[in-house]
């Protein structure tokens, strides 16, 4: 069975809950102890990647416990709490209490940015760029449409993206950068890609916990993608997809389709990752605790946690100093590959001169 995108995510939405019904969890007191070992439980039995991470919680959680003692505060046990967090390298995992949230940043901490903001507002937009859905816009020279969307979060206007589109149609190629957006709503994914597809796609695959076991998961469920309704904007010619290791979650997600799509290419640098749906839960002092808890696939059924490869031979990287310099070597490949490309109407195919 087939389940539309909207249904099913709402459908996985309420999974953690039916779960909990279904196995018996025990009860913890609010102690010091009490708080830790309910998140040590709440992990153990509800987090997705514990087999393609190779972790042994068991250890893991053993080692840390020692550091606790009678003596132990609240505030020392949230950092005690956090750093355990951390072992899964996770950046979908957080541990919120009224005075903190921690937050593990090594997914693109340890990487380069390969990205500038203001090198290409200066540099390619010339400060003159339009704006709208949190999309910035422009043609660039050489009729090469650009679009810039730093943020999922930025709930896309099917309206706005008409107009975009109908305003960048007669451009030869079109360069979608996401590069440094964290993620943000998935259902901005289903707006952007149906402008990009004439039929219906799977673009990947979900699961969801069926038991409290590390390898308790339903069967994967397609995800599918719809084109937009005639009467709106589409573009079908080639695109240029931007990536960096700072992007994750739904823009990890977006990468993973558009990559499956024949008229797209990936440019840039292997993504953050951020390949679990999160899920939230909450221990006896009220602290809460965010964890990934349904793995999301490509369209190969393959693990997106780890990040999305640029398409094969496009891995392009921006260094500090000639970002620095008005530079940025990923744009410049693709404004390269789309240049001499032919425009939307031409005679014969050939490019204008």
């Amino acid at each position: 069975m087939r389940i539309p995108t909207t249904i099913l995510l709402t459908l996985i939405a309420i999974m953690p809950a039916f779960l909990s019904s279904c196995h018996d969890e025990p009860e913890y007191s609010d102690t010091i102890y009490g708080n830790f070992d309910a998140l040590c439980d709440i992990v153990d039995t509800r987090y997705c990647f514990f087999k393609e991470k190779d972790l042994d919680w068991v250890k893991i959680t053993k080692a840390y416990r020692e550091q606790i003692t009678p003596e132990t505060n609240s505030m020392e046990l949230f950092f005690i709490c956090a750093a355990m967090l951390d072992e899964l390298k996770d950046g979908h995992v957080n541990l919120t209490s009224r005075y903190n949230t921690s937050y593990y940043r090594k997914w693109w901490s340890d990487y380069p940015q390969d990205f500038n903001l203001r090198t290409i507002e200066e540099n390619y937009l010339e400060f003159n760029w339009l704006t709208t859905s949190g999309i910035m816009y422009k043609q660039l020279p050489g009729e090469i449409a650009y679009i810039y969307y730093p943020s999922f979060f930025y709930i896309i206007s099917e309206t706005s993206l008409d107009y975009i589109l109908a305003i960048l149609h007669k451009s030869r190629g079109l360069i979608i950068d996401i590069r440094n957006n964290g993620g943000g709503a998935l259902t901005n994914i289903k707006t952007l890609v149906g402008r990009l597809i004439s039929e219906k796609i799977t673009g990947g695959y979900i699961m969801h916990k069926t038991g409290p076991g590390h390898e308790d998961f339903s069967k994967p469920f397609p995800i599918e993608y719809e084109p937009a309704e005639d009467w709106h904007v589409k573009w079908d010619g080639p695109v240029v997809l931007l990536t960096n290791r700072s992007c994750f979650s739904a823009a990890n997600d977006f990468t993973a389709v558009m990559k499956s799509l024949p008229n797209v290419t990936v440019v840039g640098a292997r993504t953050g990752g951020g390949g679990g749906l999160p899920f939230s839960s909450e221990l006896p002092n009220g602290w809460g605790v965010r964890f990934s808890a349904c793995p999301l696939l490509d369209s190969s059924m393959q693990c997106t946690e780890f990040g999305i490869d640029p398409t094969e031979g496009y891995e392009v990287h921006a260094s500090d100093e000639e970002l620095a310099q008005g530079k940025d070597a990923i744009l410049d490949r693709a404004i390269e590959m789309l240049k001499d490309l032919p425009l939307p109407g031409d005679d014969e195919g050939e490019t204008e001169k």
